[in-house]
């Protein structure tokens, strides 16, 4: 994304005065047959001076889609006393309630715990443009704490090309790139993990080498929750879209991911899959209101049944809040981070 390296440079210096971020957002499962799920919340900025990266950490909230909620907010200070939206409604994805899911366009990670009626989401950082996650079915293999961090082969090239000579290992502790846990995946050579992080700027932008990134707070409750064995699926969908038991019709459009650094993720094309197109033009559906929702890319669910009013999508007003494993702690793990 063009957006990724600029604020990836803007955050670096202020992240590391970020809050404490909330409890992970845990929804109730809708009914069989229902995908949309949560609210969104209507903010009003307080003069605190925090960045739209602090209040975003403070809702679980990843950067972009706070920028794809709220588009012209100054990323440094939004506005004291002007409305951000929160976007904590979304669409699940159309995939099996199982596990772990991760939605790369969304730059979201959810988490389905076995035997509960719930859903746990959480933001994450993922690969940057050409150093892609890949998409299959997988599952946990190894829960690692503390983990150290040995750079791959490509990894050291790329940052000897800058000038930058890493060390062969990086050990355990908070500076470690990779946070203090991680859970590997049983694909390619086992270098794809799900990991936490030393610098929260990341979460909810493409700053990996392809594994998957929560904050500190997240990957820790996260791991804890988990078994080894845990399935992980892992899609690419920016389009989401769902016919709701009482009839109404939803679609939520997310920028899709850039392929080339040149791509502009705001303008360039969204393929809609079969089913996406027949959605789109059901008689059902406003074939207006949907073409507008895919231009707008707003990361949120836009109600688009023909004859009903797109602002109807709720929103709710509130306040400005200020293990067991298979690899011993401080191993090194070889990924691509």
């Amino acid at each position: 994304m063009k957006r990724t390296l600029t604020l990836l440079g803007m955050f670096f210096a202020t992240a590391l005065t970020g809050i404490q971020a909330a409890s992970a957002n845990e929804y109730p499962l809708p009914p069989a047959g229902s995908r949309l799920i949560g609210e969104n919340i209507i903010y009003q900025v307080p003069n605190d001076g925090r960045s739209l990266e602090m209040i975003a950490a403070e809702y679980k909230i990843g950067l972009l889609g706070m920028l794809e909620a709220n588009p012209g907010t100054d990323p440094y200070l939004p506005t004291p006393g002007s409305t951000l939206t929160i976007p904590t409604q979304m669409l699940l994805p159309d995939t099996p309630r199982e596990g772990i899911v991760v939605n790369l366009a969304e730059l979201r990670l959810y988490y389905y715990p076995k035997g509960e009626d719930k859903v746990i989401v959480y933001p994450i950082g993922i690969g940057q443009t050409g150093m892609n996650t890949p998409l299959q079915v997988t599952s946990v293999s190894q829960k690692i704490p503390n983990p150290t961090w040995t750079p791959t082969a490509n990894i050291r090239k790329r940052y000897a090309a800058k000038g930058e000579i890493l060390p062969a290992v990086i050990p355990a502790g908070p500076e470690n790139p990779m946070g203090l846990f991680a859970l590997r995946l049983s694909m390619g050579h086992g270098q794809y993990l799900i990991h936490g992080t030393n610098a929260n700027f990341g979460i909810g932008m493409r700053v990996s080498s392809g594994c998957i990134r929560l904050r500190p707070d997240d990957i820790e409750a996260l791991f804890n929750m988990i078994p080894q064995g845990t399935r992980v699926q892992i899609i690419n969908e920016p389009v989401k879209v769902s016919v709701e038991p009482d009839g109404k019709r939803y679609v939520e459009v997310h920028q899709p991911l850039s392929k080339v650094a040149s791509d502009d993720p705001q303008t360039m094309p969204i393929p809609l899959s079969k089913n996406q197109k027949a959605f789109a033009n059901d008689q059902q559906t406003d074939k207006a209101v949907f073409d507008s929702a895919v231009v707008r890319r707003s990361g949120m669910p836009v109600l688009v049944s023909v004859g009903q009013d797109p602002s109807e999508v709720p929103a709710t007003p509130e306040a400005p809040q200020s293990a067991n494993s298979d690899t011993p702690a401080g191993a090194p793990i070889s990924s691509v981070n």
